[in-house]
């Protein structure tokens, strides 16, 4: 048997590996409720980094006002990132409309804070920095301004820190679902269904304990185990990478105290991009952190499943070009299908999950967007060195 016939049938059996084990830790971790009993008594930082989101700011700080979380015990700080449009001024009446409330908004502001060159550069994890360093919660947590809260969100993140479910020790550091919504094309029902399983796969990895990801956009941990792990040190130089860096930090600091927060009720909202030339600068950014990621298994994983979906379209123009035997057939064959059952597997488990059965329909379109995609992009992160993200040119 050829060498190339057996090296893509080794990808396939460690696809099919990689997936059942991820659907069986997502299986296997418990869904999050609140105890009758808790009560909400920390105070809570919520940071929201903002540049030209003058279109969604309203919507994100009004979601996050009328939550079940006490507001005396919440304070929300957006922090500007030179923003060109009117995303100061909405924010600033805001925070006005609200002084006579117990709501603590506050804007501040990277232009009064940062040089003056800076504003071409990508500030995020500056201005995450920049909010804990002004914060008087004792939790942070983090989200974008594009995104909508439900009205429970806040409180069942909290009250994960408060009644640990895997372990003896209470988690320092809670990551939980992130979803799209409001679809209105092909595009857009392929990102939702990539990023529900994408949900399963980082809640299962960090049950296991075998891989530790998250989303800044749902992101929450004890000011003190920042400031722990030193913040950002040592991968300030990439602009992506807020969210995963720091995780993998704190988990290599604080083995056994991160967890997902896995509830339908938790999850945070935004929109998919709605075209291909933002869906490709989104994912190259993305891309441009994973080879500096710390945890192996996660690079490991990656790599697995980059070599898996190119070997499939490798195989299917080799036969279809060089006229491949009935054996290359067969792989081909074989790969589809094993890649078709096991995707099934774990989208139909995160689609009943969270309700989103609807989406379902769109599998198969989504299944050949997704075995394209995997190899083109990671492929064009490896040669394109630059990305263009909130109206600025980002060079990696």
């Amino acid at each position: 048997m050829p060498v190339w016939i057996v090296f893509s049938l080794l990808l396939t059996i460690v696809y099919a590996g990689i997936m059942l084990r991820y659907l069986r830790g997502w299986r296997a971790l418990p869904e999050w409720r609140i105890s009758p009993a808790w009560e909400a008594q920390k105070k809570v930082t919520i940071l929201i980094p903002a540049r030209n989101e003058a279109e969604c700011i309203s919507d994100c700080l009004q979601s996050i006002l009328a939550g079940s979380y006490p507001l005396q015990l919440l304070e929300i700080m957006v922090i500007d990132d030179f923003s060109e449009d009117e995303t100061v001024s909405i924010v600033a009446s805001i925070v006005q409309a609200q002084q006579d409330t117990s709501a603590d908004i506050r804007l501040l502001r990277l232009s009064e804070i940062l040089p003056p060159d800076a504003a071409g550069q990508a500030n995020k994890k500056s201005a995450i920095e920049a909010g804990i360093a002004r914060a008087s919660g004792e939790l942070i947590v983090t989200t974008d301004a594009d995104c909508i809260v439900g009205k429970d969100w806040l409180r069942l993140l909290i009250s994960r820190f408060d009644a640990p479910l895997e372990t003896a020790l209470q988690p320092l550091l809670v990551t939980g679902p992130v979803l799209f919504h409001r679809e209105q094309n092909v595009l857009q029902y392929f990102q939702s269904l990539d990023f529900l399983g994408l949900m399963g796969i980082t809640g299962a990895g960090i049950h296991q304990g075998f891989q530790r990801m998250g989303n800044g956009a749902h992101l929450a941990y004890y000011r003190s185990v920042f400031q722990a792990v030193d913040g950002y040190a040592g991968n300030r130089q990439t602009a992506s990478g807020d969210d995963m860096f720091l995780i993998q930090k704190v988990a290599a600091r604080f083995p056994g105290r991160i967890a997902f927060l896995k509830n339908p009720d938790a999850a945070v909202r935004t929109e998919a991009k709605p075209d291909w030339r933002s869906f490709v600068q989104q994912r190259l950014r993305w891309g441009a952190k994973n080879a500096g990621l710390p945890e192996w298994p996660v690079r490991l994983i990656l790599l697995s499943v980059f070599l898996f979906c190119g070997s499939i379209w490798f195989n299917l123009i080799a036969f279809l070009t060089f006229r491949g035997t009935f054996e290359l057939g067969q792989i081909i064959v074989i790969q589809i299908i094993v890649k078709a059952v096991f995707d099934w597997m774990l989208l139909s488990e995160m689609c009943r999950f969270f309700k989103r059965t609807d989406l379902l329909r769109w599998f198969l379109p989504s299944f050949f967007l997704h075995t394209l995609y995997i190899p083109l992009i990671g492929t064009a992160s490896l040669f394109f060195k630059k990305y263009a993200w909130k109206g600025r040119e980002v060079r990696v």
